[in-house]
């Protein structure tokens, strides 16, 4: 398998260096390097239009970076070896901010479907998966209903349950409270931590919401929309207080930045 060359780099988890990232001509973001650890939850934020999504498509090999380097468990993301990139791709599920659940098909049979896809289980089989799958995420016997008969909360539900279809290591989420409640938005962090704890797995999240940042996340990088890099990295319970840039502190105790300190400068690149 393709690997990174430096030593020092984590074995294990998700290793982010030097990715720049462009439209075109226009800078996006730059010099970014950061590991998920394994087992976490890791959230990208920062202001609309700084990137988040735009990340994290590279991070799920949606797009390909101007420059840097992505590797999950060591094995680089962008290897030229196609058979190497399909497995690891499997190794990943994805909630997009939609949902993209197909409306023509029932709950069950969209989660059935990448099963029927990329496994070689028999319908029986297939069956037993999806109604464990959706057991998981509080959908039991929900197998029947139409996407349309669902509510946001149940939607995301669903569409979680498809992205765990495969049984990923890694699992990303676009917004993942995005036109819910309070009271729901809450529940489905509850329901992303307890996934990460039951299936050991390894969430990355790209969010605004100030409530979901503090509850779910284990670690997290702000990028900013001015810089365009990343200027803070950690427990965003404790950017909060200690950021060195007021930016962060202003964006994570929704305080206009005017009212803060003046705006510290970048240190370095």
């Amino acid at each position: 398998m393709a690997r990174l060359s430096d030593t020092n780099a984590p074995d294990r988890g998700i290793v982010v260096r030097d990715l720049r990232m462009h439209f075109g001509e226009t800078l996006v973001q730059r010099d970014l390097s950061f590991h998920v650890a394994r087992a976490s939850i890791f959230v990208i934020m920062g202001v609309s239009g700084c990137g988040k999504s735009t990340l994290l498509r590279h991070m799920i090999d949606l797009q390909q970076s101007a420059q840097g380097d992505i590797s999950f468990d060591g094995q680089r993301l962008w290897t030229r070896d196609a058979a190497e990139r399909a497995a690891l791709q499997r190794r990943i599920g994805v909630l997009f901010q939609s949902t993209a659940l197909w409306s023509s098909m029932t709950v069950g049979d969209n989660v059935a479907l990448p099963m029927q896809l990329h496994t070689r289980l028999g319908a029986a089989e297939i069956r037993d998966q999806v109604a464990f799958k959706l057991a998981l995420v509080g959908l039991a016997g929900q197998e029947s209903r139409m996407p349309s008969e669902l509510s946001g909360g149940m939607k995301k539900r669903a569409g979680i349950a498809r992205a765990i279809a495969l049984d990923p290591d890694y699992l990303f989420l676009d917004e993942p409270s995005a036109g819910l409640d309070p009271m729901t938005s809450q529940r489905l962090d509850t329901l992303i931590m307890r996934l990460r704890d039951a299936l050991s797995l390894s969430v990355v999240a790209v969010t605004h919401e100030l409530p979901s940042i503090f509850t779910i996340a284990d670690d997290s990088i702000y990028l900013d929309d001015e810089q365009r890099t990343a200027i803070a990295h950690g427990d965003p319970r404790e950017l909060a207080e200690r950021a060195e840039h007021a930016r962060v502190r202003a964006f994570l105790n929704r305080e206009p930045l005017a009212e803060r300190d003046d705006e510290e400068p970048i240190h370095g690149n």
